[in-house]
């Protein structure tokens, strides 16, 4: 069996290379996005093409031919798809290219060149001043100074210098340009999928290709259907969904962005603080495609933005305009103020009221994903709110997105299309993964771990977020109080007490041992066993005497706050050292039912 070698390894001269791009026959699509590389490593890499040190390979990809409407056919560009900061900072070095911070300001990044130690560095304020250094190097190696000028003006100033060593170190440097840098020239013929396995294979580091970037590329590329424009809007959407503050800037730097029909889309970011949920580029593309094309995997993305015809297998113009057009309307509604407020109020509403217990960024990403498409089906708003809320904290409990992600997302997007009402599929889902068996075993299960941020116990912190419910031994500061302003993660068995037994850390950690306490009370606990400080409280503030721990000085009160609250059997009051295997198991039991009403009553 032979197989078709879809691929080519070529050596491109520096010069060349940049030519390429500089006549768009290499797409850089980045080149409006942030360029991450420290000034150093910019002289870094010019050094080593300096002494002739492989600097890796440069991987391209021919986009597919597209068939226009007029049955003619449109050839693809050659797209880079690794290497982006590589030729970003040869621009920069070499072409005295302005590259963009992370404020979207143009910087310059000067190189200089000390021509009789044949090294290089960044500019800055002490190297300016030295006449033993060339400031730039971009003039020389771009053409737009002569090396004999370069030369003489250095030997003006460095009068003791050889004249004859400083014209061949220039001449040294100018050979920069002609230094062969290695380029895979990957087929048109292979899909995403195939792009995607070859260049993990090619990385050293076996780092995948994030599609999404692919993703964001190939918008880029296509501005005669606004596609630079949407990259902006997903680009500075998810920059001030984490830094508002940013937004003066933004607008100042971006001005085409700041006239752009989208900036008034997000100008609402610029006075929210909510961080419950903060996108980033790949979350909002995630949640636009999934919602508006119904499916869950981004390598189809992809193919759309390039036309492909899934049925015939050929690349038409007119799925690419579609695709474009359908994309654009589902980032407009993930950025609309209304639909992520009301979303964020709905998960909030849950008893999710801290970053901290949620744990998983795709679970938050369907969930909006499903209010999307609930809200675009004309599903009444009590309907919506409980079914996200619910389809929610399952996927937390379940761990439906921490596995292949992409896979469930798709399966489920089609259910929400497949069945009239979402609540008979969410029924079903239920009764086959939330049934008594889970409940009683399954989730008991769950809660056996010491891993503090277990989803099932966050989900236990939602539940009493949710319930208003009490913090251990309080009379009336909150679970919710504590979990926003830092309060104690308590061992209701003190950690230091159960130490001093024997007993390993995977066994007082176990997040059946947590609860919630204010920092005073945690204190005054120390290493006690619940039978001493507990049972002080039942047996000695409940009745009159001197308040240690908390201020609970009533046995009803009490026994509300240990079972009612923080789901703490009441005969722990008594439990010593003998007695922890078995507070375990009855915490767990308890905790799982808590759960169990808390879910059915969201």
């Amino acid at each position: 069996m032979t197989t078709e070698q879809n691929y080519s390894v070529n050596q491109y001269l520096v010069s060349n290379l940049l030519s390429k791009v500089q006549i768009w026959e290499i797409a850089i699509l980045e080149i409006q996005r942030p360029f991450v590389w420290e000034p150093d490593k910019v002289t870094e890499l010019i050094d080593s093409l300096f002494n002739g040190f492989p600097i890796g390979y440069i991987i391209t990809w021919q986009s597919p031919n597209v068939k226009l409407k007029d049955g003619n056919s449109s050839v693809g560009k050659t797209i880079l798809i690794d290497g982006q900061q590589r030729i970003t900072a040869l621009r920069a070095a070499i072409l005295g290219e302005t590259v963009k911070n992370k404020d979207y300001a143009d910087v310059k990044i000067q190189v200089a060149y000390h021509p009789v130690e044949h090294k290089f560095a960044t500019l800055n304020a002490a190297i300016a001043k030295d006449p033993a250094w060339i400031k730039d190097i971009a003039p020389l190696l771009n053409g737009s100074v002569k090396a004999s000028y370069v030369r003489k003006e250095y030997c003006t100033l460095n009068p003791q210098a050889d004249e004859d060593f400083i014209e061949d170190s220039i001449e040294a440097l100018k050979a920069v340009v002609n230094k062969q840098v290695g380029v895979i020239d990957l087929s048109g013929n292979l899909d995403i999928e195939r792009v995607t396995e070859i260049f993990i294979r090619i990385n050293s580091k076996g780092v995948p290709l994030n599609q999404a970037d692919f993703v964001m590329s190939t918008i880029a590329a296509n501005e005669g259907l606004g596609g630079n424009l949407l990259r902006k809007c997903i680009d500075h959407f998810s920059e001030l969904a984490v830094r508002p503050e940013f937004y003066n800037t933004l607008m100042q730097n971006d001005k085409e962005f700041a006239d752009s029909e989208y900036r008034p889309m997000v100008d609402w970011l610029r006075k929210e603080n909510d961080d419950i949920y903060d996108p980033s580029y790949v979350d909002i593309l995630r949640v636009a495609f999934t919602s508006k094309f119904s499916r869950g995997k981004m390598a189809d993305l992809v193919s759309l933005l390039s036309g492909r015809n899934f049925e015939t297998r050929v690349f038409e113009d007119h799925i690419k305009e579609d695709t474009y057009k359908r994309l654009t309307d589902g980032v407009c509604q993930f950025i609309n103020e209304t639909n992520f407020k009301r979303f964020i109020m709905i998960i909030r509403s849950a008893g999710f009221c801290h970053t901290k217990l949620i744990r998983s960024q795709n679970t938050l990403n369907f969930a909006y994903i499903l209010f999307l498409k609930l809200r675009e089906k004309g599903y009444k708003p009590e309907l919506i709110e409980k079914y996200v809320r619910r389809w929610f904290v399952y996927s937390i409990l379940r761990g439906r997105y921490s596995a292949s992600p992409e896979s469930n997302f798709d399966y489920d997007v089609k259910q929400i299309d497949k069945y009239e009402d979402f609540g008979a599929y969410l029924a079903e889902v239920e009764a086959a993964e939330l049934s008594d068996a889970y409940w009683d075993f399954g989730a008991i299960q769950q809660l056996n771990t010491s891993v503090a941020s277990s989803p099932i116990f966050n989900v236990f912190l939602a539940s009493q977020c949710f319930q208003n419910r009490k913090g251990f031994l309080s009379t009336a500061i909150t679970v919710q109080n504590m979990i926003e302003q830092k309060g104690d993660v308590h061992h209701i068995f003190p950690r230091e007490y159960l130490k001093s037994k024997g007993f390993s850390r995977s066994e007082y950690n176990q997040v059946a041992n947590y609860v919630y306490t204010q920092t005073e009370i945690n204190i005054q606990i120390g290493k006690k066993s619940p039978a001493e400080y507990l049972g002080y409280v039942r047996d000695v503030q409940c009745n009159g005497g001197e308040t240690k721990y908390g201020g609970i000085v009533d046995p009803e009160i009490l026994k509300n706050n240990l079972l009612g609250d923080c789901c703490i059997p009441e005969t722990t009051a008594g439990m010593t050292i003998d007695d922890f295997s078995t507070f375990l198991e009855m915490r767990r039991k308890l905790i799982a039912q808590r759960l169990k009403e808390y879910y059915f009553s969201l």
